[in-house]
């Protein structure tokens, strides 16, 4: 149904003609989902996200940016260092390029996805990026000095753990202040908070059992929305 995960060099010319890789994965001709790290990097629980997402419903071909440019955190420090460092607008310009790389190349309609870092990312290119046509954010809110909610363009689902501790980033607080952000904006949105829920709660780990009921809900209403919008 879907072809094995491939390399892609993409090129994007600016003042600086940067270029990055991506991982892509899925039907050539499908709707695009461009997959955002978290603060760890290209590791392989988002290549694993991009993998189920190709599979899901008629299938998608989802991308995922190399934000970090070939860096990979091992621990919670080095992954803070990265994220730190990252180029925030320019993270931005790397999600334009991997949209519009997308529909150049086959795919009709593109939706971003994301998780923590990625998830910030994620809303944030469905205010900047007029190429995204719906977006589906897991646990992050972008810094106000990035960009401002209220003024999103695309449709916007937005994911959360309610005892998520990131305080003012994917807490309780950040989402309900997010909705009423998207709320003033006019653009379909929905914000879902998932009780006994931590940070992270779509990753591999030790609490993915007892978590398994939100798990599937959350992938249930993602197919969902990509599927109204692409």
């Amino acid at each position: 149904i879907y072809c094995p995960v491939s390399l892609h060099q993409f090129v994007y010319l600016d003042e600086l003609a940067e270029t990055f890789d991506a991982y892509v994965v899925g039907k050539q001709d499908a709707p695009g989902v461009v997959v955002l790290q978290e603060w760890w990097g290209v590791n392989n629980q988002v290549k694993n996200h991009a993998t189920h997402i190709s599979q899901i419903g008629h299938g998608y071909r989802a991308l995922v940016p190399d934000l970090y440019r070939g860096k990979v955190a091992l621990d919670a420090a080095e992954a803070r260092h990265l994220m730190e460092g990252l180029d925030w607008q320019g993270a931005i310009k790397d999600i334009q390029a991997s949209v519009k790389w997308l529909k150049e190349n086959g795919s009709p309609k593109v939706g971003v996805t994301g998780y923590c870092m990625g998830g910030a990312l994620a809303i944030a290119s469905g205010v900047l990026v007029p190429e995204v046509d719906a977006v589906v954010a897991f646990y992050g809110t972008p810094s106000s000095k990035l960009v401002d909610p209220s003024r999103a363009l695309a449709p916007i689902q937005a994911h959360f753990g309610e005892l998520d501790t990131y305080v003012g980033f994917a807490d309780v607080t950040a989402a309900k202040s997010l909705e009423e952000k998207l709320k003033s904006c006019g653009v379909p949105h929905e914000v879902h908070i998932y009780p006994g829920c931590s940070h992270a709660f779509m990753n591999t780990s030790p609490e993915a059992l007892k978590n398994q009921g939100a798990i599937d809900l959350a992938w249930s209403r993602f197919a969902t929305w990509m599927a109204r919008f692409l």
